[in-house]
């Protein structure tokens, strides 16, 4: 090992334990998984070969997220705009991603939860990711979200429709649950129903945008914005995110 190297992995550790002791450690981190596409570009490569690294990437943080005991990490691995792109890639990328996600299946090290429209995807992979998924159901561990065909504003809209459906149901007209209807019962009906909103966002890649992620939960949550692309994303990234985290004055609106 060179010189250098001993000097970043004591860095690295020296970072951790700094973390660790001040013991400000966010309960759910969200993350962008941003730069795929971007990274194999400049490595000469084609997008498959940077979304398959990418997919490699997450088992790495996961790692890094328990070992800092968070307890909710969310993933956002395919837009609803995404499935826009061209259909060969968008083709290979489903793919990737549902290998992706059996293989975190069958490690039952994560209980693992979709977000998502899975009804913008083809029978198929949804099928096999509603399936990997279910198996996760037992275990206990680090809770992983995985966001896939998800929107922020669609999540917001099926939330709104299942709150009027359940009303409905319950004989109310219209203008009874609208008079009625409360940010906690839209809360509910999320897909992160019964879970802590995230303490911090992360987003790879440099961009400074949130694109719709989280919408309604991130009202008060941290962002740090990481020039790395995702697939070259380190532990001291994550480790800076999380100093970064620690050093601010959250005041939740107040």
């Amino acid at each position: 090992m060179s010189f250098t190297s001993l000097l970043y992995d004591a860095y690295e550790r020296r970072l951790f334990r700094s973390i660790t002791k001040a013991g400000v450690i966010p309960r759910h981190v969200g993350v962008i998984l941003d730069g795929n596409r971007r990274w194999a570009r400049e490595a000469g490569f084609d997008a498959a070969s940077g979304h398959r690294e990418g997919a490699r990437k997450i088992v790495d943080f996961l790692g890094w997220a328990e070992s800092v005991k968070v307890e909710v990490v969310t993933l956002w691995m395919l837009s609803t705009d995404n499935m826009g792109r061209a259909e060969g890639e968008l083709s290979q990328l489903l793919g990737i991603i549902v290998d992706c996600v059996q293989r975190m299946a069958r490690s039952k090290r994560w209980r693992l939860h979709l977000m998502g429209d899975l009804s913008v995807l083809p029978p198929e992979p949804a099928a096999a990711l509603q399936s990997a998924v279910e198996s996760t159901s037992e275990v206990e561990g680090l809770n992983v979200n995985v966001a896939i065909g998800y929107g922020g504003r669609q999540e917001i809209v099926e939330a709104v429709r299942r709150l009027l459906r359940e009303r409905a149901e319950l004989g109310q007209d219209l203008s009874q649950a609208a008079a009625e209807v409360s940010v906690d019962e839209i809360t509910r009906n999320l897909y992160t129903s019964g879970q802590p909103d995230p303490d911090l966002v992360i987003r790879t890649s440099g961009e400074q945008r949130l694109s719709g992620f989280l919408l309604w939960q991130s009202a008060h949550s941290e962002y740090y914005f990481c020039e790395t692309y995702w697939p070259a994303m380190r532990r001291v990234d994550f480790l800076r995110a999380l100093r970064d985290y620690g050093q601010r004055e959250r005041r939740l609106g107040r």
